[in-house]
């Protein structure tokens, strides 16, 4: 057995192998551990507490598959819901349908009893309100007050201006060998209103086929999109390459297929992008674009983060 998530999923890769230990299904238990990455309102790309679009309205997407069935649910643009992954879980084991969006998943999550609540927690309100002052100064907005509490949301905004993409993805298998997948999200902080990402789209934000493997990724979802990384990745897993070379692999098409407004001086994309790969044989790996990331595992070896390979190092 073995479980892989995101750099924010490490204590939800530890409650889904308790679940396995309990004998859980499979996808039932990854779901489990990324509604706890949705329940904190302290993780502002998922959930509750993630940050709103652009006009302050908070919309989650999600995606779970199975690797078992090869079936899966995805669930985009849900309001007022915070357990969207639950509810993409829903939507595979009760309907035909693979995917519902906007007002058809909201109708769907009231007919299913999910409660409504508001998902604008108050710290993410003051980011956002702090985000328009301060992005759209002297435009519409007067600039915010130097104060201490500005200084604080100050930090964790520049975090996002820098690493606007947020999400949480966790893959597990089981003992019997069997693969699944679950990614979660707010989307960008302060979005385009009605923007999709990866997150919530098979063969970019998450894809699993039992005979080979399993890729979720977290990023930029657009240059994901476009180069259906996750479903490569699987896909070059199956033809014999390792979870570390698929992965890479996947990373230097889409670096390749940057667009010239994405590129920096030396030609190399500008923007973040990370794999988490587990293969059918129990091997692992975690690749990003640039820089230093984590991602977590929790295995027979206990539960810790590992480095993610970048496929550009530090100049």
């Amino acid at each position: 057995m073995k479980v892989i998530a995101s750099h924010n999923g490490l204590e939800a890769t530890q409650l889904t192998w308790q679940l396995l230990l309990k004998k859980t299904l499979l996808l039932d238990a990854c779901v489990e551990g990324v509604t706890l990455v949705e329940d904190d309102p302290d993780e502002h790309t998922v959930g509750y507490g993630g940050l709103p679009d652009e006009q302050g309205e908070v919309t989650l997407d999600a995606a779970v598959m199975d690797g078992r069935t090869h079936r899966g649910g995805s669930i985009i643009g849900l309001r007022e819901v915070r357990h969207v992954s639950k509810l993409a879980l829903r939507l595979m084991k009760e309907s035909r349908r693979v995917m519902l969006q906007g007002d058809g998943a909201c109708e769907f999550a009231r007919a299913c009893g999910f409660p409504q609540e508001n998902l604008l927690t108050d710290k993410a309100r003051k980011l956002w309100r702090l985000w328009k002052r301060t992005y759209q100064s002297n435009m519409e907005w007067l600039p915010p007050p130097a104060d201490e509490e500005t200084e604080g949301l100050m930090k964790i905004l520049n975090r996002f201006y820098q690493h606007p993409a947020g999400t949480v993805h966790l893959a597990g298998q089981d003992e019997r060998g069997d693969l699944a997948c679950v990614t979660s999200t707010s989307g960008h902080c302060f979005k385009t209103k009605g923007r999709v990402g990866d997150s919530p789209i098979f063969g970019a934000g998450l894809y699993v086929d039992n005979d080979k493997g399993t890729c979720g990724s977290l990023g930029h979802g657009e240059a994901n999109l476009l180069n259906c990384s996750s479903f490569l990745a699987v896909h070059l897993m199956g033809q014999g390459m390792s979870p570390r070379d698929a992965g890479m692999e996947a990373m230097q098409q889409a670096a390749r297929h940057a667009p010239p407004f994405e590129v920096d001086a030396l030609g190399r994309p500008n923007f973040h992008l990370q794999l988490y790969l587990l293969a059918k044989d129990g091997s692992h790996a975690g690749v990003c674009m640039r820089g230093d990331w984590k991602f977590s595992v929790t295995d027979q070896n206990g539960t810790r983060h590992e480095t993610c390979e970048p496929l550009f190092r530090a100049d």
